[in-house]
């Protein structure tokens, strides 16, 4: 096992060969400073912390970065992990390394409710820093991979974890960046925790062809070099077989066998100067047959994140396809390092970096009134699909989506822009809203101050996530009433559509369970969520279609079971409840709340259902204040019936520990309770219980209640309603 000062000398070398111009002493007290503030902490692997810092400073360095950014990775973990401050860092090693430092710093004291809502804010707060300063996230990737290449160490939860956050986050971050080198190990690594059965054939059979592969990559290298020299260009030419993630989606793209793939090999050409470049392109198709629609030229359209190569794809005489890819050297070090490679030509750290990253701009913008799910569900759409380049009137390339139309440019833009468009103009003719882009388009957006803002077709016309939330906003914000309404009139043409009343969509027993099947509080907020576009009112119905259809058929069986009746004197039923000036109705107890003798109650006149019984302090008993229900709610009392057992429900909140269900189970069986059902499920280190019981009153519920709060580990034991 390496040593701490085997792996400073090993930083210390790529500092001297990669950053020549770096500090020396700052960085030697960084080290010092770092390794006394981590000395009694330990990872995981049992080496001594500071390792991990000293590892994340050298990929730094071999960036390419400054003395701020190799300092700020030595101390990224201090603020987080030992007693270090801002003020004593900034004191001692400059305010920009302190706000590096800061910006890398994880969000670890705040409590977060989703995965989701996690990714999210640690994203929002990594963009927001790297407007400020790039070399934040560059020293967050560096973070990353480090932690990447020592998985082995972690849990198998963890190694899956970690492997998908990469994945998702991490990989797409270095990929935008321009950061190739890196974005291929953070894949294949965590390929390997995610598939590693799948990861370990591609290994194999790569090792087992690596002979032939050799012969191959070989002999075309060979015949490359040989016509370079003859034309007098010079250059560096390689061969490689391509990463095994590559080959991994691809096969997984094209359902295909590794054997079935023949695209497995890419060859590059380093020159000396662009002109060279489209020399060697013209020699690589004299030499090869081109694949049709396989060239792409990046050289005179750059990528957003910076990249710029010839792309041609062609045929050799064995009839295996291979890519070659053919740049200058200075275009070669930011395909490598992207944005990183900017320090090493430009040596001025704001130098134009900051138009090259408006898309972490664009999705900042996405942030507002999204959520979490939603904002990570962009943030993958808008990383991974295939991009076309457009260009505004002054010439600016815009990045959006494969597919895209004006729509998704206008909003691209400013939100401002789509809210107000009219009209759109591609290449100066006018097109219309559902218009293709295609790669160098010139698109103008027409707005005029009094338009109405975007219309709900929009939504299927638009391909971005990022053109979609904010139309949705509008709607969402401008137009609730409206959307209320035309929600409402859908969603309620939609229930007749399938032969159901909508007036039994207010029934107090079947509203909660509609609500929490499509997930609202309240009916006008699904209303509006199918009046603005956010959710169909088929989708709607479809999730609440089994309970509609079992309420209108126990409406239609029982339509004349409810007897009405005056009486002069109330009549017990033989359910133990007395309904007021009611005789000879049926009785039910409502499952919202369980009411049992003891317990303050209330009942509600349903249609085809008789008499439904609630306590007095469930939430659906609230519409008895509603002056137009106030005819069908009627007072009921408990009857004498000291033998009878009625149904009820606790839930128990506690830590997830082994024996938990075996003392729930001894309690109920210590006091003689028949149970009925009980179950148990576990997250994220706790557990929700569930117990379906009889009891004879509201006295023996509440003892049943007091025991089982007495249990080790139980935090809470609650009713239905509580």
């Amino acid at each position: 096992m390496e040593t701490r000062e085997d792996h400073y000398q090993s930083m210390m070398q790529a500092v001297q060969r990669y950053s020549p111009a770096a500090d020396l002493d700052i960085i030697e007290r960084a080290f010092a400073y770092a390794d006394n503030k981590h000395a009694k902490q330990l990872r995981k692997s049992g080496e001594p912390y500071i390792i991990h810092p000293l590892s994340v400073a050298e990929i730094v360095a071999e960036i390419g970065l400054d003395t701020d950014a190799i300092v700020a990775a030595l101390l990224h973990d201090c603020l987080e992990d030992t007693d270090a401050s801002y003020e004593d860092i900034s004191r001692l090693f400059g305010e920009t390394v302190a706000e590096l430092v800061e910006g890398v710093t994880k969000l670890t004291r705040v409590q977060y409710s989703t995965m989701e809502e996690q990714q999210m804010e640690n994203l929002r707060k990594m963009f927001m820093a790297m407007s400020k300063d790039i070399r934040v996230i560059l020293i967050k990737i560096a973070d990353r991979l480090h932690n990447t290449r020592t998985l082995e160490y972690q849990t198998p939860a963890k190694q899956i974890s970690k492997s998908m956050e990469t994945m998702e986050i991490y990989a797409p971050l270095a990929h935008r960046l321009g950061m190739q080198k890196i974005k291929w190990e953070l894949e294949d690594v965590s390929l390997q925790y995610l598939d590693p059965a799948g990861y370990q054939l591609i290994i194999d059979y790569l090792k087992q062809n690596e002979g032939s592969a050799n012969s191959f990559m070989d002999a075309v290298q060979s015949k490359i070099t040989k016509r370079l020299s003859d034309v007098g260009i010079h250059g560096s030419i390689y061969g490689r077989v391509k990463h095994t993630y590559s080959i991994y989606r691809k096969m997984r793209a094209q359902n295909k066998t590794i054997e079935e793939l023949y695209d497995l090999y890419a060859f590059r050409v380093i020159v000396d100067n662009i002109a060279d470049c489209y020399n060697v392109l013209g020699h690589i198709h004299d030499l090869f047959n081109p694949v049709p629609g396989r060239f792409k030229d990046y050289i005179s359209t750059p990528k957003p994140n910076m990249y710029q190569s010839l792309h041609t794809t062609v045929i050799g005489s064995q009839g295996i396809p291979f890519e070659v890819q053919i740049r200058t050297w200075e275009m070669h070090q930011t395909a490598e390092y992207g944005v990183a490679a900017h320090w090493k030509y430009k040596q001025n750290v704001g130098d134009g970096t900051e138009k090259e990253f408006e898309w972490v701009r664009r999705l900042l913008e996405n942030q507002q009134d999204t959520e979490a799910d939603d904002y990570i569900h962009s943030l993958k759409v808008d990383m991974f699909d295939d991009e076309v380049f457009v260009f505004t009137p002054k010439g600016k390339v815009i990045s959006l989506p494969a597919g895209s139309t004006p729509i998704d440019f206008a909003y691209a833009i400013h939100s401002a822009i789509g809210n107000s468009m009219i009209g759109a103009k591609i290449n100066n003719r006018i097109a219309g809203y559902e218009a293709q882009l295609h790669n160098g388009d010139i698109v103008e957006i027409l707005t005029s101050k009094s338009a109405k803002g975007p219309s709900r077709d929009w939504l299927t016309i638009c391909q971005s996530n990022q053109a979609r939330i904010k139309i949705k906003q509008w709607f969402k914000r401008e137009k609730r009433d409206e959307n209320i309404q035309r929600g409402k009139a859908s969603f309620e043409s939609e229930l007749r559509h399938i032969g159901v009343d909508p007036d039994l969509i207010q029934d107090p027993e079947l509203l909660p369970v509609v609500l929490k099947k499509v997930s609202f509080d309240q009916l006008d907020d699904m209303y509006a969520a199918i009046g603005y576009g956010g959710l169909t009112a088929a989708k709607a119905v479809g999730r609440i279609k089994d309970e509609l259809t079992k309420a209108t058929k126990s409406v239609s069986a029982n339509r004349d079971i409810l007897n009405l009746s005056k009486q002069d004197a109330p009549a017990a039923t033989a359910s133990g409840v007395i309904v007021e000036d009611i005789d000879s109705c049926m009785i039910k107890f409502s499952r919202c709340c369980t009411p049992v003798p003891g317990d303050d109650i209330i009942g509600y006149i349903t249609k085809g259902f008789g008499v439904s019984v609630h306590r007095r302090d469930c939430p659906n008993a609230k519409a008895a204040q509603d002056p137009a229900q106030a005819g069908r709610w009627v007072r009921v009392t408990w009857a004498e019936s000291p033998d009878s057992t009625f149904a009820t429900s606790l839930q128990i909140d506690s830590v997830d520990r082994d024996g938990l269900m075996l003392d729930i189970a001894t309690i109920l069986t210590g006091l003689r309770i028949r149970v009925n059902e009980i179950s148990s499920r576990a997250m994220s280190g706790k557990a929700l219980s569930t117990i379906n019981f009889q009891v004879h009153n509201l006295e023996e519920l509440e003892n049943v209640r007091n025991r089982l709060h007495g249990i080790s580990g139980v935090t809470e034991v609650r009713r239905g309603t509580d």
